[in-house]
């Protein structure tokens, strides 16, 4: 989740010059919405994101994005299923308190960009493209500092990361989707 993750969105366009950004926890999340019980969907956010970008949009070659997430500051709405999130069931934050994302790769994809990296999720490490969009340029904060922001979505495999907790319905069916969504909107503030 998330995602992924994360950072890699807010660099993304010949918006930005060549600069180091520091991802503005405060004012970024990673989201997540997976199906459950066949009929409606979970949404959840993880709060505390944090990590640099480095970014020169003459030269995508040379961006990098190194992101994390505290899977502890996961948040649905509902205490006890939070609970069972941070279990071993699912992320088993006592044991793989961290989400990360590190990118490998840029690519423009007509007006918005794709970023690939490795997401690693409860120590399992996968290779896993995010699409960026919605890419601000540089602009002025209320305090002075220079800020640039981005939307990034993607879908994975929970399963592929070890997250493969399920129940059967006795209707058919299973309790949560494999399928998650992500979505991250980042701030980050240029170094």
């Amino acid at each position: 989740m998330t995602k992924t993750l994360m950072t890699t969105f807010v660099l993304a366009a010949g918006l930005l010059p060549a600069a180091d950004y520091k991802i503005d926890s405060a004012h970024s999340a990673a989201e997540f919405k997976v199906k459950h019980l066949m009929v409606s969907n979970v949404r959840g956010t993880f709060s505390k994101v944090n990590g640099m970008l480095q970014f020169d949009a003459k030269n995508l070659a040379t961006a990098k994005v190194d992101a994390t997430i505290d899977v502890a500051t996961v948040d649905t709405r509902e205490p006890d299923r939070d609970k069972h999130l941070k279990s071993p069931d699912f992320f088993d934050a006592e044991k793989f308190p961290q989400m990360t994302f590190k990118s490998r790769k840029w690519a423009a994809a007509g007006k918005d960009y794709k970023v690939t990296g490795d997401l690693t999720i409860r120590g399992v490490t996968k290779e896993v493209t995010l699409n960026v969009t919605e890419v601000t340029p540089e602009s002025k904060g209320m305090m002075g500092e220079t800020r640039v922001g981005a939307q990034i979505t993607g879908r994975i495999n929970r399963k592929d990361f070890g997250v493969s907790w399920n129940k059967t319905l006795d209707a058919g069916g299973l309790a949560v989707s494999d399928d998650v969504d992500l979505m991250l909107d980042i701030s980050a503030i240029k170094k």
